[in-house]
C-alpha cells in the first residue's frame, strides 16, 4: 500500500538522522530500510518544519515498524494517508539537501 505522509521534523535531531541515513544504519534495517532511505531522499519541505513524502508499507498499522524503529525519534506530528498511487504533486525544497547543509 502507498501512503502520503506529512510530518513535522525535530530540527535538533536532523544531523543525527542524516548521519544514520548516509552511514547505512537505516538502509540496513529489515524489511523497510531501503524504502525509508529512498523516501527521505524524495521528501520535500512543504512549509516550516513540515515535510511530505510517499512511502510503500504493508504493516497492518500504517508505517508501524518504520515509526517504532526510526521515524518517531525524528518526527513529531506524523500523518499517513492511504493513496492509490504516487503523484508528482509534492512541492517544496528537498529535505535531503536541507539536511545535508546542517
Amino acid at each position: 500500500m502507498i501512503y502520503k505522509i506529512q510530518a513535522t521534523y525535530k530540527k535538533e535531531m536532523l544531523k543525527e538522522f542524516f548521519s544514520k541515513l548516509t552511514d547505512g544504519s537505516i538502509e540496513s534495517l529489515k524489511p523497510d530500510g531501503i524504502e525509508m532511505l529512498h523516501s527521505m531522499q524524495n521528501a520535500k519541505i512543504s512549509s516550516d518544519n513540515f515535510i511530505v513524502w510517499y512511502e510503500l508499507c504493508f504493516c497492518e498499522v500504517p508505517l508501524n515498524h518504520e515509526r517504532t524503529t526510526v521515524y518517531d525519534k525524528y518526527f513529531d506530528t506524523f500523518t499517513p494517508v492511504l493513496v492509490e498511487k504516487k503523484e508528482d504533486d509534492i512541492l517544496g525544497k528537498s529535505f535531503w539537501e536541507y539536511m545535508r547543509t546542517l
